[in-house]
């Protein structure tokens, strides 16, 4: 018979106790109120990443400095008076005193203005992809806050559910061992007390885990004012409140689900083809094309670069009265690229050898992509074997293990100690069921980033 009373537990226990069920009770009532899918979590960080919001800035300022390249620089004014005799420096006491006005045009080297403007026009179109890789990446660190936080409430949510059961077992072995009927022993009753603090503990690091997990979530959904100012608090992120989480885990599949019937993972070269459109490595791309046209900058600077110039000159008339007639002149000024083997060759060089080095950054970009999806899809497949090995044959074995365990010590024919062993362990098997549940998302949502492609949301973003 099952008794009705409370195990004594020691005054720290029955406040921890106290608190961690309040924790619980709120928790619960929270989730009746306004539950945050992983969707929505997902939605509101994208919406609220200031950074999207910095490189659109960025990408504005870019384009602006290639509409200002592919300009004529400044005419340069030149006034000034000429020859005046040094002895009275009178105006119109020699012939050749004058008023000039002037007026110097620069143009730059060959097609400088125009590859300087294309240039800078490439390096913009980099910013719609990074902002696709940001937005992916955002999905993968956000999916990963709320799964280890769902995770958490999750299996507190189990220990708290045997936890009552683990406190009726104390209950009848006490009462056994008071009425000395059964087999029970003051060893089982130290047992149960010591399993009680153990859930007591690991009810302690998962509110800990929990509530780190909804803080380190809020980085991301806290709302950030979009402030036009530059002091006092406007840039202050505003007052967050944890959310509570939706009850029911999200069914997340992968972007290419023919991947996963395939069973097995592509050769690493179909693996490069299938990610070579990542928004990560269109953005490399950008900065290959970029440096390209460095090259070109710098082959323009084997031309020469020209200034016109234009000047007219007043002339006053002469102290007799004599009319002196005013002068016009234009000129012509360049510069001669003679020393080549020591300015313009070695900076061609040095921008060829900058494009190369760019390629190479996106070939190790895409290798460590293609490793890293590797050893994800082969991650998920043998989570998905545990998987399937939990919910066939382990969880239903280790619920047959504690429900005979138990039947057998009410006919006195078994342990104490065995019982306490198969629930504890039933509660572990189902608690790393769930952690695999867990661990099979993250992983689906790490491939997924993967598939990120950089199609019509980019070309949209900079059409």
């Amino acid at each position: 018979m099952i008794l009705s009373r409370t195990f004594p537990w020691p005054a720290g226990g029955r406040v921890c106790a106290l608190l961690l069920t309040a924790g619980l009770s709120l928790l619960h009532v929270a989730s009746a109120s306004a539950a945050l899918t992983l969707a929505d979590a997902v939605a509101t960080a994208q919406q609220n990443d200031p950074w999207l919001r910095g490189s659109e800035f960025r990408q504005q300022s870019m384009a602006a400095q290639a509409i200002a390249a592919g300009s004529l620089p400044d005419p340069m004014m030149d006034l000034g008076f000429a020859n005046l005799p040094t002895d009275t420096f009178d105006f119109d006491q020699e012939a050749m005193t004058q008023f000039k006005v002037g007026v110097v045009q620069a143009f730059p080297r060959g097609d400088s203005r125009a590859l300087d403007e294309r240039r800078l026009n490439v390096l913009a179109e980099q910013f719609p992809y990074q902002r696709e890789e940001r937005r992916a990446r955002l999905a993968v660190n956000v999916a990963n806050l709320w799964l280890d936080a769902w995770r958490a409430r999750e299996s507190i949510r189990l220990i708290e559910g045997d936890r009552a059961l683990f406190e009726q077992l104390a209950d009848v072995a006490e009462s056994s061992y008071a009425s000395a009927v059964g087999r029970t022993r003051q060893q089982d009753l130290v047992r149960a007390q010591l399993e009680l603090t153990r859930l007591e503990d690991r009810l302690s690091v998962l509110y800990e885990q929990l509530e780190t997990a909804l803080l380190k979530l809020g980085e991301w959904l806290r709302p950030d004012p979009d402030s036009g100012g530059r002091g006092g608090d406007e840039w202050m992120p505003a007052r967050y409140s944890a959310p509570s989480l939706a009850d029911q885990l999200p069914d997340i599949a992968l972007e290419r689900p023919g991947i996963d019937r395939a069973g097995a993972v592509d050769a690493p070269a179909a693996i490069a083809a299938l990610l070579g459109d990542h928004p990560a490595l269109r953005s490399l791309d950008t900065r290959i094309d970029a440096s390209r046209v460095d090259v070109e900058l710098a082959r323009q600077k084997y031309k020469p670069e020209w200034k016109v110039n234009a000047s007219y000159g007043y002339r006053e008339d002469s102290p007799t009265g004599q009319d002196r007639p005013d002068f016009f002149s234009v000129g012509l000024a360049f510069d001669l690229p003679l020393f080549t083997s020591t300015r313009q060759d070695p900076q061609v060089q040095s921008a060829i050898a900058d494009t190369e080095a760019v390629r190479t950054e996106k070939m190790l970009a895409l290798r460590n992509m293609v490793a890293s999806f590797e050893s994800q899809y082969a991650r998920l497949q043998r989570l998905e074997q545990r998987r399937q090995l939990y919910r066939t044959r382990l969880l239903p074995q280790m619920e047959q293990q504690a429900e005979a365990s138990l039947s057998a010590y009410t006919r006195d024919a078994g342990d104490f100690a065995e019982v306490v062993r198969a629930r504890i362990a039933e509660l572990n098997a189902r608690i790393e069921a769930l952690d695999i549940d867990i661990a099979r998302l993250q992983t689906i949502t790490q491939l997924n980033y993967f598939f990120a492609t950089s199609g019509a949301g980019a070309a949209g973003e900079s059409s």
